[in-house]
């Protein structure tokens, strides 16, 4: 059924009900290290608020919808529908703009799926999964889904304390699904957790394709180099300024560190060493970070331009810290890479969510449309918001 666009608020009440994790509110784990908890004030979304946000030169910012409950990951189909999963309403919403103005007029619900996270599309068909299981709905001629889905995985490990599955099919036609850490720190008993995933899309076995990544939610291949790259949570309860998110360039049979190093081999020395080896010879053995960001930022989508002025760069949302005297995050930002497919630099893209410590904005989904059209997700206040060149 569609409504619209002045309808759009009315379904913020099927997700009123938010979860810890995205309050910020950690799980209940076993730790003796200190814990800074500084939640900066929510504010509730306004026109003037929104007004106020900055964006990169050549740039401007448009709330293309409002009132969408917690929007999460953001999906451009072909004929420029923006998808959007809400894991709290365990939904999927698809949302039309049809005179290209940049706010959309029609929503429909097309699909209901618990706990729905990830989603990608591939040969007509639309791929969604929550923690543990993956699913396909056949796509019709109009973007909505097939009312029957194949069950395509049903035991990805348990979800834990990072149970946002995000998953998008690489140059290879395989499809990659990024698993995170079921706690903070703990050494994983499930050799799929904290890792990505690689999977066979013919017979859907799948294998570990690297390991060690703590919480890689946004992750992409470069358009021109076809290499994979990541962006990774750091731990918590380690002070304001360490360990810091990082960028990594994600290989097969790499592994990244976790729990017992982060970004470039630094140790992590409130640890025990493991059974037969040291912390030290771990770290020396992982694959060093690229880049590194403020600690507690919280990268969640990663995504690279395709075309366009900015081919070869990428946005990071960073959802914003919650264990930081300072608050970090709250923005988007443009990684830049040079023609060789390295990263070379950092800007602001989208900023003005956090004010003081205050913030009326959690960015959380990204996707670029073919015409370079950015839609950006808040799951704090239920908006998407459309950025489009001058």
């Amino acid at each position: 059924m569609k409504h619209k666009n002045c309808m759009l608020t009315a379904i913020a009440a099927l997700s009123s009900m938010a979860s810890f994790a995205q309050k910020g509110i950690p799980p209940k784990e076993d730790t003796k290290q200190t814990v800074v908890t500084n939640y900066a004030t929510h504010l509730e979304y306004s026109p003037a608020l929104a007004a106020s946000l900055k964006t990169a030169p050549g740039w401007q910012v448009i709330p293309g919808a409002t009132g969408l409950g917690k929007p999460r990951m953001l999906y451009v189909g072909k004929q420029g529908q923006l998808y959007v999963t809400r894991r709290d309403a365990g939904d999927v919403l698809m949302l039309t703009d049809k005179d290209k103005d940049g706010k959309f007029e029609e929503m429909t619900r097309v699909a209901d799926f618990p706990g729905v996270h990830g989603i990608t599309s591939k040969d007509n068909y639309m791929y969604l999964c929550n923690s543990n299981r993956v699913l396909r709905y056949a796509l019709n001629a109009d973007g909505t889904l097939g009312k029957v889905a194949d069950t395509l995985i049903k035991d990805l490990p348990s979800g834990g304390q990072h149970p946002n599955r995000t998953m998008d099919f690489g140059p290879d036609g395989k499809l990659y699904i990024s698993v995170g850490s079921v706690c903070n720190d703990c050494k994983e008993s499930d050799k799929e957790t904290a890792t990505m995933l690689q999977v066979d899309p013919v017979t859907w076995k799948r294998k570990v394709f690297a390991s060690g990544l703590r919480n890689t939610i946004g992750f992409d291949w470069h358009p021109q180099s076809k290499e994979l790259w990541g962006v990774d949570n750091g731990g918590d309860f380690r002070g304001d300024e360490w360990p810091p998110e990082e960028l990594n360039h994600i290989v097969l049979d790499g592994n990244y560190g976790f729990p017992f190093a982060y970004a470039k081999q630094e140790v992590d020395k409130t640890r025990e060493d493991p059974a037969g080896t040291t912390k030290e010879i771990l770290a020396r053995a992982s694959k060093p970070s690229v880049m590194e960001f403020a600690a507690h930022s919280a990268p969640i989508a990663f995504t690279f331009f395709e075309s366009g002025p900015n081919k070869g760069n990428a946005l990071v949302c960073w959802h914003g810290s919650w264990n930081r005297e300072n608050p970090s995050g709250f923005k988007v930002e443009l990684i830049q890479f040079d023609k060789n497919g390295k990263p070379t630099g950092s800007e602001d893209f989208l900023w003005g969510f956090l004010k003081g410590n205050e913030r009326f904005g959690r960015p959380a989904g990204v996707a670029v449309a073919p015409d370079g059209t950015v839609y950006i997700s808040d799951d704090a206040n239920g908006v998407i918001y459309t950025l489009r060149q001058k």
